[in-house]
Order: structure tokens, then C-alpha cells, then sequence
């Protein structure tokens, strides 16, 4: 299973030299997964009006090359390991084809209080 999402760098997401900076890379990818949750059929909202939010336990991340101002980016995620309680995703950031960024994101759900709980059944569903 596998998502692909576009980016286009805007000069807000720049820093004087006119590369990304580096916390950026992070929203890219976060607007990535939310859009793919999104198109899975997955409402957050009404997920939050029961009671269960999602959540990034883990990042871990590379920066491999710059991108620049007016580059047209690719987010791919796709599932690298799955439990009823976590989704373990590879997101990787390509300018051209050329791999500028990526990282490996753990996602959790919690309940309120901010207690773990399982993801929901379509989530589950998927990794079997």
C-alpha cells in the first residue's frame, strides 16, 4: 500500500538561502499522512468526537539533499510495520527522483486522558 502526495516549496517554506528549512519537512510529511488518512475514509474529527486522536510517537529522520524554492516535491508513504496499536510508516521526500529527505514515523492512537488504545478497525483491518 502505497500513497503519493505533491508538494510545491513556496517561499514561506524557505529560509534566507532559499532551501527548506528543516522543520518544513516535517509538515510536508504531516499533510501527507492526513490527506492519505483522509482518501482511507478515515474522519478524524468525528474519530476525536469519540474520543480517540491519533498521535506521533516517533520520528526519525534524514535530510539528504536541499530542496529549494519552486521545487515540485513528492511525499510517498507507505506501511513498514504495523501492531493493533501502531502504524510504523516510511516517508520519503524525492525532488526529480533524487530522495532529499526521509523518515520512519510511528503513529499511535490515544484515548482521552491520553491513555494508548488500539487503532481503529479499518486501520487494523489493513495489516492483516
Amino acid at each position: 500500500m502505497k500513497h503519493t502526495f505533491p508538494v510545491t516549496v513556496y517561499y514561506e517554506d524557505t529560509d534566507m538561502g532559499g532551501i527548506v528549512y528543516h522543520a518544513n519537512y516535517l509538515k510536508f510529511i504531516e499533510r501527507a499522512r492526513s490527506t492519505w488518512v483522509a482518501e482511507l475514509g478515515i474522519d478524524q474529527l468525528a474519530l476525536k468526537d469519540q474520543g480517540t486522536v491519533f498521535a506521533v510517537r516517533r520520528i526519525e529522520a534524514d535530510y539528504l539533499a536541499p530542496s529549494r524554492l519552486g521545487d515540485m516535491l513528492e511525499v510517498t508513504t507507505t506501511v513498514d510495520g504495523a501492531t493493533p496499536a501502531r502504524w510504523v510508516l516510511r516517508q520519503d521526500i524525492a525532488h526529480n527522483g533524487t530522495l532529499v529527505f526521509t523518515a520512519n514515523v510511528t503513529i499511535v492512537a490515544i484515548g482521552e486522558g491520553g491513555n494508548p488504545v488500539r487503532l481503529p478497525e479499518i486501520m487494523r483491518n489493513m495489516i492483516n
